[in-house]
């Protein structure tokens, strides 16, 4: 193996790090779930749960916000699928989220606080949304 420069070893370190913060669960109260059953990753689950690392990179809430993956959710016809839960709102389903999609879940629901409601596949009772 090649040894490495100590630039190469800083920045070696610092994307590990970004990888544990991203992976941990402690203090995250909104989280991000990815359908990734074989139809989500064939409908493009993949390409919608990178989108959404970067956006929440961008946006900094990298420390705030966790992604998660889980497997088929029942809604094929609508993958890439996507469950979001935000503290004081219910919880929803989005489809057909690719990556677009994903920057305004990120920009209007967990940023705006409001829902996305051209993508809601699962809607909460009228009674729920103020």
């Amino acid at each position: 193996m090649a040894k490495m420069t100590l630039e190469e070893l800083r920045n070696l370190r610092d994307s590990t790090k970004k990888d544990i913060v991203r992976r941990q669960i402690e203090g995250k109260e909104i989280q991000i779930i990815v359908g990734m059953g074989t139809c989500g990753i064939v409908a493009g689950g993949k390409a919608t749960l990178d989108a959404f690392l970067r956006a929440l990179e961008t946006k900094n809430l990298v420390e705030t916000v966790m992604v998660r993956q889980t497997g088929c959710m029942g809604l094929c016809h609508s993958e890439p699928t996507v469950e979001v839960a935000v503290p004081g709102m219910p919880v929803v389903i989005y489809g057909n989220v690719n990556e677009e999609v994903a920057k305004e879940i990120v920009d209007k629901h967990i940023i705006g606080r409001k829902l996305v409601d051209n993508h809601i596949l699962d809607r909460p009772a009228a009674d729920i949304v103020a």
